[in-house]
């Protein structure tokens, strides 16, 4: 089913109180200069039984989302404000975009939830995702002419993490309820743990694609639980610990990507797999700082290992052996690492860097997947006062070799968003494994 949309309103949404004039410079950290300058996506889908023709429906669901935003920009004041030469930002209050659309007759909500292309889901979001705009946040409001609408969102990676976007949206909907004195105000102490840099000496926008090929697959609670149990049957890491669910997963879809990469170069060349994982550093600091702390506030935790290291062993010995690299990169996101990071140096980032050109230069291939997960975070508790979300969704993705994870909504599944090249996504998508462990379900 394709999703078009019409926009029938555009206009912008300022704070409802103006910020103090001692809080309109906010400073970018140095993590905010090593993320890219695109856009976090999230729609919320809503089951609401409102005529497209009603404009009094129509109109009090958009004055609430409103009304409720322009309050909730009072405490997220930067994102009401503009960037400034990639440095600060500067919080005049100028606000941020808010759009509202109709989704065209033949499209159902239910048709885009059985059936989601990341693709046609951008079609719910303000903004594209590969390139900022003035507004570090956009919103949209999709209605279905059939009934149910669609809230799109594009915050700024540039300012804030997956978890920023998260408790923005959890705070926001608070305040919808009227219920903003039951939520911890955002805490802005990023640029003052890490100091922006004259020259942060690398550019985060460098591997953002137009190209990429994003597709979403389901992975039942169960199926994934068997990848788990295949995984630790054969492990000896010293912590004993069984793989999570994100770590099992990451690890099979490894699998299946190495696979789906493995005969593109001769056997002579050297070829080494990158993993990385972005690791919330909040409760890593010392002392730690708590989830409401607003900002880029993570960084990648990095496994690598050659192909050849790995061509004797089974499967499942693959897996756990996949499991434990991911751990150790993950360990190595500690408080010593962090001082570093504090100083204005990530020493893992340019280890890689300096590894992958020495890796080049000898006639061998570094090859990345990268891995982030929203799973565990409360999307489903989204309720602007109309009850919680029928589905939250991502949309496509901004780089190749990328996959982000979502819990479904019932149950311990997860949503898989991959993001490929096309000829790579092809590959994947005829790979018997990987079918088998995929459900035929939509949702």
């Amino acid at each position: 089913m394709k999703v078009e949309v019409e926009v029938i309103s555009n206009e912008i949404i300022k704070p409802s109180s103006p910020t103090p004039e001692h809080l309109g410079h906010y400073e970018l950290s140095f993590i905010d200069q090593l993320s890219p300058k695109t856009y976090n996506p999230l729609v919320l889908f809503y089951d609401l039984d409102i005529d497209h023709q009603d404009e009094s429906s129509i109109n009090e669901i958009s004055n609430k989302i409103k009304k409720s935003l322009s309050e909730v920009l009072t405490l997220y004041y930067p994102l009401a404000g503009r960037v400034e030469k990639d440095r600060y930002v500067y919080c005049n209050d100028e606000g941020v975009s808010y759009s509202v659309a109709l989704v065209n007759s033949t499209c159902h909500l239910s048709d885009v939830i059985q059936n989601p292309l990341p693709s046609e889901l951008c079609n719910f979001l303000p903004f594209e995702l590969h390139e900022l705009t003035e507004f570090a946040l956009g919103v949209q409001l999709n209605i279905f002419q059939h009934g149910g609408i669609a809230v799109g969102l594009c915050v700024s990676h540039q300012l804030a993490d997956a978890l920023s976007c998260i408790i923005f949206v959890k705070t926001w909907v608070a305040v919808a309820r009227g219920e903003a004195d039951r939520v911890a105000r955002p805490e802005f102490v990023s640029a003052k743990l890490f100091p922006s840099l004259d020259d942060p000496k690398f550019d985060p926008n460098v591997s953002i694609t137009k190209k990429a090929v994003s597709k979403r697959f389901v992975f039942e609670a169960s199926t994934i639980e068997a990848i788990r149990s295949k995984y630790e049957e054969k492990a000896s890491w010293e912590d004993k610990k069984r793989p999570s669910r994100v770590e099992a997963l990451s690890a099979f879809i490894w699998s299946r990507f190495a696979a789906s990469t493995s005969d593109e170069h001769s056997s002579e060349s050297e070829k080494v797999y990158l993993l990385n994982h972005p690791v919330n550093i909040r409760p890593k600091l010392d002392p730690p700082l708590p989830e409401h702390s607003f900002g880029n506030l993570y960084r990648c935790g990095y496994s690598m290992f050659p192909s050849s290291a790995l061509t004797t062993c089974s499967s499942e010995e693959k897996g756990y052996e996949v499991v434990r690299q991911i751990r150790e990169g993950i360990k190595k996101v500690d408080m010593d690492f962090l001082k570093m990071v504090q100083q204005g140096r990530d020493v893992q980032l340019e280890f890689i860097m300096e590894y992958a050109k020495d890796l080049i230069m000898k006639g061998g291939q570094l090859v990345s997947l990268s891995f982030t997960s929203l799973c565990r975070f409360p999307l489903y508790d989204a309720d602007f006062g109309w009850g919680k979300p029928r589905w939250v969704s991502s949309a496509a993705l901004t780089f190749n070799n990328v996959v982000a994870f979502m819990d479904t909504k019932t149950g311990n599944g997860i949503e898989a968003y991959i993001a490929l090249k096309e000829e790579h996504m092809t590959k994947l998508e005829t790979d018997e494994e990987f079918l088998k462990a995929v459900s035929p379900v939509g949702c």
